[in-house]
């Protein structure tokens, strides 16, 4: 049995929905969809999300929300005209789209949360409506009738071992389709929470596992993951097959076609994935695989660069001795007192390098932390550089071969490109370079055309 999850571009209209369907039923073993909210069908277009977002804002500020709620209802209307499906069909959408202000929220991120995940449960309802008007025989199935359970914050959950022990009990008949929504879970109290946006993934990892899935297949809008950034490097090279770990390290630093989270699940399941096209389903894509005997042909698998990181460099002298241990917990509990968390923290013998995700930090934030260290600490030097790009080189075949650190630094030499940081993870697959932003796309550019010939 396969699980197979439709991203939000793959169900944007009428034609992506029967592109999908054409899909879902081309294979017998694709027994379980789970679907996105529809994307954009055109550059300047609005995802129906961003439309729920709109709804759930003018209904917390008190307005009428009558205009947007006739505008995501269309997007709905104008899937189903395209199979001819009567309009009563969609009545039970309608009433339960525009009864969302009715109900109670214990607050306003939990009224955000429900009204976002409404994309997704919409589009699942609708899914498994056409498929029954199609002739096959399918049905809706929602996260509470599943046991799908979450705790954490409303707009960013994540699931608890609860949930697979309700799905190992879920039941169903051999012939019949079932349509999962993506994208959120119930909390204990019984309130929709979302995961992180672009969750639609998460779930699907999560019924694979949860339902002992053989493949879970997540198709999208490219042919496979590449090697490198199409915006950055011409026609790079499509990933056949990759592992967990792979793909891992790549995401953290920007690969963006899969949701690093939703690997977890798969993981633990020991569930393969295959990213696919759903405009081009005959292609393979790519396999994401176990760590386990896996056997890399290449020795790099791919690089890629993320801009959204900024660094805090402290230099004090004598670092190296017992007081150097002190004082790093002194400056993480600075950071940990204003609910930061660090990505990295590379350091030497009188030097710390606090790398950190300048989209989670303020400059009034910036200045308050750099203070404190100050006073704390008074280092000999302390910077923040803001202009800070991470670039991952990943591959598994990087670990029993000598001299890659050498392949990757010369041709950044030989670009002039500065390298101020340099990090080897312990499992010897990925190797982390910090430059700075104005360098960190000539950066994989130059490293990309070592190790790969186009």
């Amino acid at each position: 049995m396969k699980v197979v999850k439709f991203g939000g571009s793959s169900l944007a209209n009428g034609e992506a929905f029967q592109n999908a369907i054409n899909i879902i039923t081309s294979d017998p073993q694709r027994r379980v969809i789970v679907t996105s909210a529809p994307g954009k069908r055109f550059a300047d277009d609005i995802k129906v999300t961003d439309l729920l977002i709109r709804y759930a804002q003018t209904v917390i500020a008190g307005q009428n929300p009558q205009e947007i709620v006739e505008q995501i209802l269309n997007r709905y209307q104008e899937i189903a005209a395209y199979f001819g499906l009567p309009a009563d069909k969609l009545i039970p959408l309608a009433e339960r789209l525009e009864g969302l202000p009715n109900h109670t929220y214990p607050n306003d991120n939990y009224l955000l949360a429900a009204f976002k995940a409404h994309g997704e449960r919409l589009n699942a309802q609708l899914m498994a409506i056409l498929l029954q008007h199609l002739g096959y025989e399918a049905r809706f199935v929602t996260p509470s009738e599943a046991g799908i359970i979450v705790t954490g914050t409303p707009n960013n959950a994540n699931v608890i071992p609860e949930t697979y022990a309700n799905l190992s009990h879920f039941t169903f008949n051999e012939n019949e389709l079932l349509v999962f929504p993506g994208f959120y879970g119930l909390t204990l109290a019984g309130h929709i929470a979302t995961f992180s946006r672009g969750g639609s993934d998460i779930t699907g990892a999560i019924l694979a596992r949860g339902l002992h899935a053989s493949t879970y297949e997540n198709f999208t809008d490219v042919d496979a993951i590449y090697s490198a950034n199409p915006q950055i490097v011409d026609h790079p090279q499509p990933i056949t097959t990759m592992t967990y770990r792979e793909m891992r390290e790549l995401s953290y630093a920007g690969f963006s076609v899969f949701h690093d989270e939703a690997l977890i699940p798969a993981i633990q399941g020991n569930i393969p994935i295959n990213v696919r096209n759903t405009n081009d389903p005959e292609k393979p894509g790519t396999m994401i695989v176990p760590d386990k005997d896996f056997q890399p042909s290449d020795i790099v698998t791919g690089v890629v660069s993320g801009k959204h990181f900024a660094a805090l460099y402290l230099h004090k002298y004598l670092l190296n001795k017992q007081a150097g241990f002190t004082l790093r917990i002194l400056v993480l509990e600075i950071l940990a007192k204003h609910n930061v968390s660090y990505e990295h923290m590379p350091s030497g013998i009188d030097d710390i390098t606090i790398i950190l995700d300048r989209n989670a930090i303020n400059d009034q934030l910036i200045d308050t932390i750099c203070n404190e260290i100050q006073e704390e600490i008074n280092p000999d030097r302390l910077e923040w550089i803001d202009n800070y790009a991470i670039t991952m080189v990943v591959g598994e075949g990087m670990r029993n071969r000598t001299g890659v650190i050498d392949d990757i630094l010369m041709p950044l030499a030989e670009k002039h490109i500065a390298v101020p940081m340099i990090n080897q993870g312990a499992s010897r697959i990925a190797i982390m370079i910090g430059t700075y932003n104005e360098d960190a796309d000539e950066a994989v550019r130059a490293i990309y055309h070592r190790f790969f010939a186009n």
